[in-house]
């Protein structure tokens, strides 16, 4: 497997790690005009949205500690 296969296979086991979320299956031909530094960005970015909405799921938790 190439690097950018890997690259692709890894963006679409990221989309995948969303509970609730149908599978996504990703065309690599769809993805293969785009190079390593693209790609990259596209993880990047996946990446933080999911710290992101950990933040706020923390946040959200947070509001229920004062019940305690």
């Amino acid at each position: 497997m190439t690097r950018k296969e890997q690259l692709i296979n890894d963006i679409q086991n990221l989309l995948n790690s969303y509970e609730g979320i149908h599978k996504t299956d990703i065309n690599p031909d769809l993805l293969k005009f785009m190079d390593e530094e693209t790609l990259l960005s596209i993880i990047g970015s996946l990446l933080d949205q999911k710290e992101n909405s950990k933040e706020s799921d923390l946040e959200w938790l947070e509001t229920f500690k004062k019940y305690n």
